[in-house]
């Protein structure tokens, strides 16, 4: 029986593993979806500017002026890469939620078995 227990335990390892790895996926992902709220409000900021009118931008404590077609160009550098990013993490999530599912499977496939055993086993 002990060697049921320490497969139930290491598919419990396994399991818990899978999801404080899911758990960091989503936090990632949350991030990544505030950061790109922030861009895209940034985004609409530079639809409301007039011609002519002056961006600056904070570097350090101080406020160099820039070029509106490089603070827009970089904006959308930083959407695209931010895009892909969330793409990327919700695949992996989609990925984690498999093996955890498949390893929940297992873990029930272990305890039915052991259960069928008897409860002699289960009790040694």
């Amino acid at each position: 029986m002990s060697n049921i227990q320490a497969k139930l335990q290491a598919l419990s390892d396994d399991f818990t593993k899978l999801q404080q790895e899911l758990q960091d996926a989503v936090q990632s992902r949350q991030r990544l979806e505030a950061q790109r709220q922030e861009n895209l409000g940034v985004q609409n900021e530079f639809a409301k500017l007039k011609e002519g009118e002056t961006i600056f931008k904070l570097i350090g404590p101080v406020l160099l002026k820039q070029e509106r077609t490089d603070a827009e160009s970089t904006v959308n550098g930083r959407l695209e890469f931010i895009e892909k990013e969330i793409s990327r993490l919700e695949t992996h999530i989609k990925e984690m939620q498999g093996k955890m599912e498949k390893k929940k499977a297992e873990i029930i496939q272990v305890q039915t078995s052991a259960q069928a055993a008897g409860p002699q086993a289960v009790k040694a």
